[in-house]
């Protein structure tokens, strides 16, 4: 509930969850109750936990605690879920790319009208059960910190040309040859 600046009021938030609890309970319905009541306690749990690592990550900086509050998943998650993250759904999807271990792939493109994030193998091919669970450990942390992915495509490595033939070698003491004119 919105006070008369705009703000929200806890005050008149916590008449108005109650209102709709009791409301709730009067229609009769113990399951429904036990749901809603449920649902609170578990928004509560999640905000409070998101608020206390709020709290104690900008106590423990002195310069700039928005870049340790970004660092921590549930904190950017809030931010992410309230649209207040300063960071765009493809920076934030390539972050979580470079920040897996092992990095198994690089980020190639995300195209935000189909919520697809590309991407591409990095280095050697690696195990494809370690290249799974990386890819789940990404869909994951992608879930939380970068919604707006829907689908993730790992490109299939690109097969790397081996040149065969003579090798030119120049001898190091030759002269250089003068280019030839048409």
């Amino acid at each position: 509930m919105s006070a008369p600046n705009g703000a929200v009021d806890a005050e008149r938030t916590g008449r108005r969850v109650e209102a709709v609890l009791d409301r709730l309970a009067r229609a009769g319905d113990p399951t429904a109750t036990e749901a809603a009541e449920e649902l609170v306690r578990a928004l509560m749990d999640f905000y409070g936990a998101g608020l206390a690592r709020v709290a104690a990550l900008a106590a423990k900086q002195t310069d700039g605690p928005l870049a340790a509050l970004l660092q921590d998943e549930l904190v950017a998650g809030l931010l992410v879920l309230h649209g207040l993250h300063p960071w765009d759904a493809t920076t934030r999807a390539t972050r979580a790319v470079a920040a897996l271990a092992g990095r198994p792939f690089e980020a190639a493109d995300f195209d935000s009208a189909t919520g697809t994030l590309r991407l591409r193998p990095a280095g050697g091919s690696g195990c494809g059960q370690t290249v799974e669970a990386a890819r789940e450990q990404l869909e994951a942390t992608l879930s939380c910190v970068a919604p707006e992915v829907t689908a993730v495509e790992v490109q299939p490595p690109q097969a790397q040309l081996l040149r065969i033939g003579p090798t030119r070698t120049r001898d190091a003491d030759a002269e250089p040859r003068p280019a030839e004119v048409p």
